[in-house]
């Protein structure tokens, strides 16, 4: 279903400093230093031109931007673009000073091989990924001679989908200065002809309106948005834009018939959207999340859009609320009308929700299932009605049925097609990846609800776009023997402002007409549409207009054919997944698009350097941003490439993942024979999630505490360390915790306290424990894991510290690969590469880019401390620290890990 727009987007080239200074990037963690005159005396962009050429819903763009570097040395130039997620890159060159450097598209593991062997060189400097909320970033750096000129043109196409009744094409714009010849422009060529254009832009003041032209006429619209230099200021003499926001462009088309089908060389397109369709009544199941990590903001959030979904039930729907936490609640028996009364009842039972417990995601949806097929059979629905199931959750199973291969062979089994699941996915302490199969199996889609301020209105526009069904078991019938190579034909249901659309084949290269048969089943009666195309007709209609690009039609099956078979990958295993792949692939390469199993290879031609970089595509769920950088004639030699300096520790020590002081966190990376470090800072009180082990049930949570006396001077830094930690294990009923007072077990209904002045060892079958004393603390739980906890205590008359604890990993081997936490999820193996170190502002702390899980960032060589074996100095560690709370490295951001308690 998804959010379906099109994404034309700009920019940028943003002007950037000497070779021996950062990039200057909107992107967080690229650092900005001496930024004087960037506009003016260094990199100008002169031209920016967006163009999108629309023909029958197929959308090809391209974005070209020229720039010259006015200075009288080299600089670093940043062509810097957001894509839509469900385009495909299909071309990109860089030409400089008449010198083009064209890509190319290859299979991803000869691409990542050569790029590999580039990095092995030194003679790259990062990758091209990126996602974000509804977008995906392309980056390419190139260091220029002073005086040169340089053009970035990128080419990237999409299908566009149908929702609320329109298609949007949505540019994201943002030149970061001011351009002399700034011009966006669209053309847009529908054989069934434009009913609606308009145009609009977040940024567009009073004075911008004019500027915006909008046209239709017949099968024909045209967008154009050119602004002088004079328009683009921020005010009469300021050197800042205005231009900065979201261009959108809206439109429809007619709909004399229910669908339309064209025919050009031999392949086809159907699209299908009839109208004056009564709605189907629905009967919806709504399965929310309640475990402990939705409390706070995501609750709030999760009960003001339901209230607001209430308001837009209709009388003649079916519907009912499980809750699911470490247990399932049912708020009714089975499903209800939406009577006013009952829709009261309801807000009040939904204003009365809280959090409580685990995750027992299988019960909760299971539950639903069975509610719904009961209510089918018993006949208290609507004959003639469309039955769907939504889900919210933050987090993965850990309560009853966990296995999530078993939840999808069950979930299928049990729905057997009958309705759709529809799963929404609130932030990134989850997987995602299970619940786009669950969706998938199951006739649905799934989505990403992201922790924002408009949480709630995410939820509500995704039931918007199903809260009005048309028809069900929609399917659609070609001539047997002339057609082949089909996408998608059946579909389960059909909503109102959406479109389907189908593509093929033709092998009849005598076929002159090709004839469909839809067939569903509507409101009042079942139903059929016929609709027929004629080669003729169609070449007539696309000679008319001057948008066409090639093959367009083929171009549109085969992008539809890659999307939908990606989706299946996605599910199959063994060798249909092994055939899928090779299929995908083959499709990929011959049609130049850079999909997951592709890459985009750029090398400069042959008369210089070899320097390679590749272009991917990123996988939903990952905040990616990588580039290329290319090191052209006037830019670094590899001479006076920086070389990363050679840190290591003491033989004899021994890392550990941990945390520790204010507070500090350590991850090992052994393969790598290094270390990475990050911060969290957050007020005293909170409770960070360390470790999550669903598969083992055990659990490791900190609490914060603050200094004892915080200075009152503005801007001082009040430091936090762990004060408190409880370790579960739900398998075993065992139960530590920890303060710098005392140590508690509970075992059971038993307990015992022990306090730091003791020497203890404990053995016992469920866990191992030895204190020793005014120290430390090592304990095991079963065979999951050991760790240590270390005590530090302050002088008691110290007017500040406290006293506090440290948490190290010394076992987790045992752990399964679920395993998550802001320490667990690195006791699976993290890869990561080194590149452009360069003095930082600490002589002794040189900075560089990392690349790790596909995002880049500036990260700075330090040390932080390990005090296993010297509770008092501690033993310096080397690392990359890496900044802003870890964001970056980590999953998600830090407040993902923020939980409600201790246990």
């Amino acid at each position: 279903m998804g959010n379906q727009l099109l994404f034309c987007t700009l920019l940028a080239l943003i002007p950037a400093l000497g070779t021996s200074d950062f990039l200057i990037s909107n992107i967080r963690n690229i650092k900005k230093r001496n930024v004087a005159n960037t506009i003016t005396d260094e990199i100008d962009i002169y031209s920016l031109k967006i163009e999108c050429f629309v023909t029958s819903r197929f959308s090809h763009n391209v974005i070209t931007s020229r720039a010259v570097n006015r200075a009288n040395v080299s600089k670093e130039a940043l062509f810097d673009v957001e894509l839509p997620k469900t385009a495909f890159i299909t071309n990109f060159t860089m030409t400089i000073d008449g010198v083009t450097y064209p890509g190319t598209i290859k299979e991803k593991e000869a691409a990542q091989k050569q790029y590999q062997q580039a990095v092995s060189r030194g003679q790259t400097a990062g990758l091209v990924k990126a996602s974000g909320r509804k977008t995906e970033k392309f980056s390419v750096s190139v260091n220029i001679a002073a005086a040169s000129k340089v053009t970035f043109q990128l080419q990237y196409e999409e299908l566009l989908k149908r929702t609320f009744g329109k298609y949007e094409l949505f540019l994201k714009v943002n030149p970061k200065q001011l351009v002399n010849k700034f011009e966006i422009e669209a053309n847009i060529f529908e054989p069934q002809g434009i009913s609606f254009l308009d145009a609009e832009g977040s940024f567009i003041t009073n004075d911008l309106l004019p500027v915006i032209h909008k046209s239709f006429s017949g099968k024909k619209g045209h967008v154009s948005f050119k602004p002088t230099m004079d328009q683009q200021r921020t005010c009469v003499d300021c050197q800042t834009t205005l231009l900065s926001g979201d261009f959108v462009i809206k439109y429809d088309v007619n709909r004399e018939t229910p669908g339309n089908l064209q025919m050009v060389n031999g392949y086809f397109v159907h699209f299908f959207a009839p109208q004056n369709v009564s709605h189907l009544p629905k009967n919806v199941v709504f399965i929310i999340d309640i475990s402990g990590s939705m409390s706070g903001r995501k609750l709030d959030q999760t009960k003001e859009a339901l209230l607001k979904i209430l308001e837009d039930v209709k009388e003649e729907d079916h519907f009912n609320i499980v809750l699911f936490g470490s247990d399932v609640e049912k708020w009714k028996d089975t499903l209800i009308q939406a009577t006013p009364e009952n829709l009261d009842e309801a807000r009040r039972y939904v204003q009365s929700i809280d959090t409580r417990g685990m995750t027992n995601l299988f019960g909760g949806l299971i539950t639903g299932i069975e509610m719904l097929k009961e209510a089918q059979e018993a006949g208290t629905l609507p004959e003639r009605s469309a039955s769907l199931i939504m889900i919210l959750s933050d987090g993965q199973p850990n309560v009853g049925v966990s296995s999530i291969q078993e939840i999808l062979l069950r979930t299928k089994n049990a729905t057997q097609g009958k309705f759709p699941i529809y799963n929404l996915g609130f932030g990134y302490d989850l997987d995602y990846g299970f619940l786009e199969k669950l969706a998938t199996e199951n006739n649905g889609v799934a989505r990403r609800i992201y922790e924002d301020s408009d949480s709630a209105l995410q939820l509500q526009d995704f039931y918007n776009e199903v809260a009005n069904p048309l028809l069900t078991e929609v399917e659609f019938k070609y001539p047997e023997n002339a057609i082949s190579d089909l996408t998608q034909n059946n579909f389960k249901h059909y909503y109102a402002g959406s479109e389907i659309v189908v593509a093929g084949r033709i092998i009849d290269n005598d076929l002159n007409s090709i004839t469909a048969e839809v067939k569903a089943h509507g409101a009042e009666q079942d139903v059929t549409y016929a609709e027929q195309a004629d080669v003729e007709e169609t070449a007539k209609a696309t000679e008319e207009q001057k948008y066409i690009f090639g093959d367009f039609i083929e171009r549109l099956w085969a992008y539809l054919t890659i999307q939908q078979l990606l989706e299946k990958r996605n599910v199959a295993t063994g060798d249909e997944k092994t055939n899928l792949t090779a299929e995908i692939l083959d499709m990929s390469l011959k049609y130049k698009f850079v999909t997951p199993l592709t890459s985009m290879v750029v090398t400069k031609p042959e008369d210089t350097v070899n320097e390679t970089a590749i272009a991917d595509k990123p996988l939903e769920g990952r905040d990616i941003l990588y580039r290329i950088y290319f090191i052209l004639p006037g830019g670094l030699s590899d001479a006076s490439r920086p070389v990363i300096p050679a840190y290591s520790a003491p033989q004899h020590y021994h890392r550990y993942t941990s945390v520790d002081a204010d507070p500090h966190f350590i991850i090992d990376v052994p393969q790598k024979e290094d270390a990475l470090c990050f911060n969290i800072n957050e007020e005293p009180g909170v409770v960070l999630n360390l470790i999550r082990d669903p598969a083992t049930g055990i659990t490791v949570n900190g609490q914060l505490i603050g200094e004892k006396k915080s200075s009152n001077d503005v801007g001082s830094i009040h430091n936090t360390y762990i004060g408190r930690l409880g370790i579960r294990n739900t398998q075993l009923n065992v139960k530590l915790e920890i303060t710098p007072e005392s140590i508690t077990l509970h075992n059971g209904t038993k307990q015992m306290m022990f306090t730091w002045l003791d020497e203890v060892t404990l053995l016992h079958p469920s866990l191992t424990l030895k204190i020793i004393r005014k120290k430390s603390l090592e304990f095991s739980m079963g065979e999951g894991a050991t760790f240590i906890v270390v005590l530090h205590q302050s002088w008691s008359k110290h007017a500040v510290h406290p006293n506090f604890l440290g948490f190290y990993t010394l076992d987790s081997h045992r752990l399964s690969g679920r395993t998550h936490g802001l320490l667990g999820q690195f006791f699976h193996p993290i890869d990561f590469n080194i590149l452009e170190v360069h003095p930082g502002s600490d002589p002794q702390k040189p900075d560089a880019t990392m690349i790790v899980k596909n995002n880049q960032l500036t990260v700075t060589r330090g040390w932080q401390k390990d005090y296993t074996e010297d509770v008092k100095h501690g033993t310096n560690v080397p690392c990359w620290f890496i900044h802003n709370n870890g964001e970056g490295l980590i999953d998600g951001i830090y407040t993902d890990y923020i939980v409600p308690s201790l246990f």
